[in-house]
């Protein structure tokens, strides 16, 4: 048997593509033959990769959207024809960075941010590209979501809580569609070095060399986790050899949990 992966006349949509794992999902799609829909709320990152994708030789359109606005996903995706593979990858904290802070200690104002685009993101991607698969009877729908939906992050309860009702709706789904030849997974993430593993140039300015190197301990393998990685387990669910796999939240965390 050969183990190389095939995504031949595959279409698959990636959110929030245009820069960290998004963008290498993307590249790895193209690489293996699919089609890349490169989505991300800014036009002119999600023109980039796919510029990048087609000076490769590969295949990519463009998709801008914002994925919190359930409106612009359902017309966006209806103008991009048939979706094969679905990839929940848009995920943030909001306008601002992570404020990480006691649950009791949070507004209820600030929990808003953190459910728009990770939990509500993900729900309204994957009701506008569900009916095309169940109707054609194959898709894929990949949801990366992170390790604080599986245990729980102190200090980050309504992140924690939106990538964990992304994780449920993936299961949820899952159960829903099989017998249409869907399957539906997540990806759990820990950190992922956006600069493709050099950790020095990852680390916060804002962090001291204490507080960054206390975080990388806490991985059994002394690194961040590599965009390149997210994208070769992304390709491979969304492969004939992820047929039989669906209903998972698959860690991708260097040991991270194992340590908790």
């Amino acid at each position: 048997m050969t183990l190389s992966i095939d995504l031949s006349n595959r279409r698959a949509l990636v959110t929030g593509a245009g820069q960290g794992a998004g963008r290498s999902i993307c590249h790895a799609v193209a690489s293996a033959g699919g089609t890349a829909i490169v989505n991300d709320y800014v036009p002119e990152r999600a023109h980039a990769v796919v510029a990048e994708i087609e000076a490769e030789g590969g295949r990519a359109e463009p998709a801008p959207f914002d994925v919190s606005v359930h409106a612009a996903v359902a017309a966006a995706i209806d103008a991009a024809g048939r979706i094969d593979v679905l990839v929940n990858n848009a995920g943030n904290a909001g306008p601002e960075a992570f404020v990480m802070k006691p649950f009791v200690e949070s507004d209820p104002s600030e929990w808003q941010r953190y459910l728009a685009v990770n939990l509500f993101g993900a729900m309204n991607c994957t009701h506008a590209a569900l009916p095309g698969m169940i109707e054609r009877e194959f898709g894929r729908v990949i949801t990366i979501v992170s390790d604080a939906a599986r245990w729980g992050e102190p200090t980050l309860a309504p992140y924690s809580a939106a990538k964990a009702g992304a994780a449920g709706l993936t299961r949820a789904v899952a159960r829903e569609v099989g017998r249409y030849g869907i399957t539906a997974n997540n990806i759990a993430l820990a950190s992922i070095d956006p600069t493709g593993g050099h950790t020095d140039a990852a680390r916060s300015p804002t962090a001291g060399r204490e507080q960054f190197d206390k975080q990388l301990r806490s991985y059994i393998i002394r690194r961040f986790g590599r965009p390149d990685e997210v994208a070769a387990l992304v390709t491979f669910l969304a492969s004939d050899f992820g047929a039989w796999i669906t209903g998972q939240t698959i860690p991708l965390n260097g040991g991270y949990t194992v340590n908790q």
